[in-house]
Formats: C-alpha cells, sequence, structure tokens
C-alpha cells in the first residue's frame, strides 16, 4: 500500500519565508525534489503578485521546472484569472482554495466564503474541461485564529459542493496547525458519509503545535492516500503567529515508509535538500530527520 506526498514546499513552503527565492534557487528546488521521487509538486501560486510577491515569479519558474515522466506539477488559484495563468503556464493540475472560516476567508482573500466557493465551483468546471486534474482545498477545516473553533458541518458542507462540482479531490486543510487525530477521524468520516468514497480525501497538515504528523498516522488509517507535506518542514501560515511550518517531508517520508508504506521518496537523496534551503533561507528549518540521520 502506497501513499502519495503532495510536495508543496515550492508554493506553501516558500510564499511565507521572509526571504523571497529568486527563479533560479526555486527550479533548483524542484529539480532536487523530483530527482528525489517527488511526482506531485505544487510549484507555483497564480494569486496576485503585490499579494503573494514570493510567487510573482510562477510562469517563469514553470518555463523552466524538469519535465519528467510520471511528474505533475500543480499551481494554486484563487479565480478565474488565477486558472487563466495556470493554463497559459502549463500545469497539470490546479488547487483551488476556499477558506472554511469567513473572516478568514475575508482576510486571506477578498471575498466571503460563499464568493469564493462560486468562484472555486468556475475554476473547478473550467480546469477539468481542460483536461487538469483538480483539487479543492478547504483552508481553516480544523480551527481559525479569528473564530476558534469551526463548525465541522460547513465543512461538510462545502465539501459536497466541490464534490458535485466534479472535483477530482477533496483536500482538509489544517492551515494553522490546531487539530488533532480524534478530529481528523471525525471530520474524515463526515465527509466520507456526505460525499462517499469519490472523490478521495487529501489531507494539508502543519506541526505548529506538534499534532501534525499524529494527524497524517489518523489520515493514513481513515484511509486516506494523498498527504501534503513540505521539504525540510518550512512555510506556515501569516495569521498563526509562530507557526512551525508544514509537516516535513522528511520526516513524514521515514514514519510512513517505516510503518510499512511506500512514498517513492529517496530518503538518502531527499535528506540534503534541508540544508539548501536552510542556506538559501537563512536559517536551520525546523525537520529533525536532517539531523537525526536515517534508520537502521
Amino acid at each position: 500500500m502506497d501513499v502519495t506526498i503532495v510536495e508543496v514546499s515550492p508554493r506553501d513552503g516558500l510564499q511565507n519565508e521572509a526571504v523571497i527565492l529568486p527563479t533560479e534557487a526555486k527550479v533548483e528546488l524542484v529539480t532536487r525534489l523530483v530527482a528525489a521521487g517527488a511526482r506531485r509538486v505544487e510549484a507555483v501560486s497564480f494569486a496576485h503578485p503585490r499579494l503573494v510577491p514570493a510567487m510573482a515569479d510562477a510562469e517563469a519558474v514553470m518555463a523552466r521546472v524538469p519535465r519528467a515522466a510520471g511528474v505533475a506539477y500543480a499551481g494554486l488559484v484563487l479565480n478565474r484569472r488565477g486558472l487563466d495563468r495556470a493554463l497559459a503556464a502549463g500545469v497539470d493540475e490546479v488547487n483551488v482554495v476556499v477558506c472554511v472560516s469567513e473572516t478568514f476567508n475575508r482576510r486571506n482573500q477578498n471575498a466571503t466564503t460563499e464568493e469564493s466557493m462560486q468562484a472555486a465551483v468556475e475554476v473547478l468546471g473550467r480546469a477539468r474541461d481542460n483536461g487538469l486534474s483538480t483539487t479543492i482545498t478547504l483552508a481553516t477545516s480544523f480551527g481559525c485564529p479569528f473564530e476558534g473553533e469551526v463548525d465541522p458541518e460547513r465543512v461538510v458542507g462545502l465539501a459536497a459542493r466541490g464534490a458535485a462540482a466534479g472535483a477530482h479531490e477533496l483536500c482538509l486543510a489544517d492551515t494553522i496547525g490546531v487539530g488533532v487525530p480524534s478530529q481528523v477521524r471525525d471530520l474524515g468520516a463526515r465527509v466520507r458519509d456526505a460525499v462517499g468514497e469519490e472523490p478521495p480525501l487529501r489531507f494539508h497538515f502543519h506541526n505548529t503545535r506538534n499534532t501534525g504528523f499524529a494527524n497524517a498516522v489518523a489520515a493514513v488509517e481513515l484511509g486516506a492516500r494523498v498527504l501534503d507535506a513540505s521539504a525540510g518542514g518550512i512555510g506556515g501560515c501569516p495569521f498563526a503567529p509562530r507557526a512551525t511550518g508544514n509537516i516535513a517531508t522528511d520526516d513524514l517520508v521515514y514514519l510512513l515508509e517505516r510503518m510499512g508504506l511506500g512514498t517513492g521518496y529517496d530518503l538518502e537523496a531527499l535528506l540534503p535538500t534541508a540544508a539548501f534551503l536552510g542556506d538559501r533561507l537563512g536559517h536551520e528549518v525546523p525537520a529533525l530527520l536532517p539531523r537525526a540521520g536515517v534508520f537502521p
């Protein structure tokens, strides 16, 4: 049994860093990841460059990433304009984001949740019509920094609408790293009851409160076969003070493979990427495996 890891360090990882890497460094990061076994890479975001300056060179990055057999590149989009850019840049997948929390969605996307959901439905349809794989990510599914607890039924309702719109994948995101395994099991079961086995569930965890890896195990035990992770554990959320980033690909690969689950990654090839990122970003990355080493 295998688990697919969607590598998000080039997008979710880098977009919240204080240092903006040049295009060549981003392409080198993606190249390293692909060489280490990454087969799904969320490489860029097509948000407005003024709002997310770290992703302003999305088209330039996509023009230079290695195009290898079996490797799919995803771009994050928020609206029709973002999708137009993604199509022109030649992505293989689009990930459209809707924030379950009303306050978070207004601050993050300058729109109501309903407005973002309507835009997402349009994006999903047009992306499918153009032959792209589609994911809808429901951000703040496990909690909001402004509103606190999030009603699970809001998550379920939006998930059902995303499924009805034809999303190939539903991603439940713990955007600020507050979730725990019991929430993962409960929310996953609720969504499954509402939409059935298709589309499949994907999860996006942050390790802000050191629960991200426990949540990942809970998701896998629930039946999820796609998890997001970021090399070195870089990234975070601008609305989550002192956030430590996404769950680290390095640590997640070790965890899953010690559990007998294949990931397709070569850990020995992946581990130097943490040092590369630390050097380019000017700080040590959160991942632990690059410091401890593999076992046995």
